[in-house]
C-alpha cells in the first residue's frame, strides 16, 4: 500500500506551523518511505493558510523523490491556461513527479473571492480539466468554451511525464464519481467516508466508463492518521487538536451535506481512521488494501499539534512498511 502525507498548510499568528516544519515532515517522510506528499487548498482562514501551488514548488525544491500531489486544487474557481501552466512547471521543477487532484470546492466564499459562483461549479469544473488536459498533451490547442477561449495556445515547457502527470478528483456523490471515471486517473476519498461506505463506492467508482485518455482507476483513501506504541498514546497526541480542526471544519461546511459528520465523537472518527498501536494501523491499512485501495493519504498534524508529535508519527508509519 502506498502512503502519502497530507501535510499541515495552517499558520497562526506565530506563523506555527511554518513552510520549514512542512520541509522537515516532508523529507522524513521520504526517506521513510512515503509515495506522496499531499498539499489542500483554502482561503478566507483568518489565521493563515500557506497558498498551495507555490508550497508545493517549495516542497519541490527541498526533496528528490517523493511524489508531489495536491487532493485538492478547487478546479471551477482558477483560470485554466494558467493552471494547466502552474502545475506543468512544477512537474518540469521536479523531474516529474506531480499528481494533480482537484475538487468542486464548497465555501461560497470562496467562489465569490474568485469571482465565480457555485451554481456554476460543475461546468466550470469540466471545461478546466478539459483544456488543462489538452494543453498538457498537445502541440497547440484551439478551444472556445463558456469561460475560456484560446486560438494556438500551447504551453512551452509541457509536463516531463508522457503522456502528462495523474489527475485524481474528490467527490462522494455518484455524478462525482462517474466525472472522475471520465476525465480522472484517480479518486480521493473525503477524510470522513465511514469504512461500511467505501466499498460500495469503490465499486461503483470502477463500474463507470473510464475516458478515452485515462490512465486509470486508482483509489486513494484520506484518513486520520497517528500511530504510537499504544492506542491511548495516539488518542492522547491527536484528539484535542482534531477536534479543533473538526469544530472549524463543521461551521466551514455548513452548507454541505456532510457538515454533521464532524461533531461526531471519537470513536465514530477512530473508526474511520488509521490511529493506534503499530498493529492497529497495520491491520487499518491492510483492511483499505481489501476493500481495493491503491494508496492512503493520511492527516497526521491537525492545526495545533506540536511538531515533534508530528514527526514521531511519520517515523511510526514508515517503520510499518520497514
Amino acid at each position: 500500500m502506498r502512503l502519502g502525507l497530507y501535510v499541515n498548510l495552517y499558520a497562526d499568528k506565530a506563523d506555527r506551523p511554518r513552510l520549514a516544519d512542512a520541509v522537515e515532515q516532508v523529507r522524513l517522510a521520504e526517506q521513510a518511505g512515503f509515495s506522496w506528499v499531499v498539499l489542500g487548498e483554502r482561503h478566507l482562514h483568518r489565521p493563515g493558510y500557506h497558498e498551495a501551488i507555490t508550497s508545493l514548488a517549495y516542497l519541490a525544491a527541498h526533496t528528490e523523490r517523493i511524489g508531489l500531489a495536491t487532493a485538492g486544487l478547487i478546479a471551477p474557481v482558477h483560470q485554466p491556461v494558467w493552471l494547466a501552466e502552474a502545475l506543468a512547471h512544477i512537474d518540469v521543477l521536479s523531474g516529474g513527479r506531480l499528481t494533480a487532484g482537484f475538487v468542486l470546492g464548497y465555501r461560497p466564499e470562496e467562489f465569490t473571492l474568485f469571482g465565480t459562483r457555485p451554481e456554476e461549479r460543475v461546468p466550470r469544473f469540466e471545461e478546466c480539466l478539459e483544456l488543462l488536459t489538452r494543453l498538457w498533451t498537445e502541440d497547440e490547442v484551439t478551444f472556445e468554451g463558456r469561460w475560456t477561449r484560446v486560438d494556438g495556445a500551447y504551453l512551452s515547457p509541457r509536463p516531463v511525464q508522457d503522456p502528462r502527470p495523474r489527475i485524481w478528483n474528490g467527490g462522494r456523490v455518484p455524478a462525482a464519481l462517474e466525472r472522475t471515471a471520465r476525465m480522472c486517473d484517480g479518486w480521493t476519498t473525503s477524510f470522513n467516508e465511514t469504512d461500511e461506505e467505501l466499498p460500495e463506492k469503490i465499486r461503483a467508482y470502477r463500474s463507470f466508463p473510464q475516458g478515452p485518455g485515462s490512465l486509470g482507476a486508482e483509489v486513494i483513501v484520506c484518513r486520520e492518521g497517528y500511530a504510537a506504541a499504544t492506542t491511548q498514546r495516539a488518542r492522547e497526541a491527536l484528539e484535542r487538536p482534531l477536534r479543533g480542526l473538526y469544530d472549524a471544519y463543521g461551521d466551514w461546511k455548513r452548507t454541505s451535506a456532510d457538515a454533521a459528520r464532524y461533531a461526531q465523537q471519537w470513536d465514530d472518527i477512530a473508526a474511520r481512521s488509521v490511529i493506534g498501536s503499530p498493529d492497529e494501523c497495520r491491520e487499518r491499512i491492510g483492511r483499505y488494501a481489501e476493500m481495493g485501495a491503491d494508496g492512503l493519504v493520511l492527516r497526521v498534524q491537525p492545526p495545533g499539534m506540536p511538531q515533534a508529535d508530528a514527526l514521531r508519527a511519520i517515523e511510526a508509519f514508515g517503520e510499518l512498511g520497514g
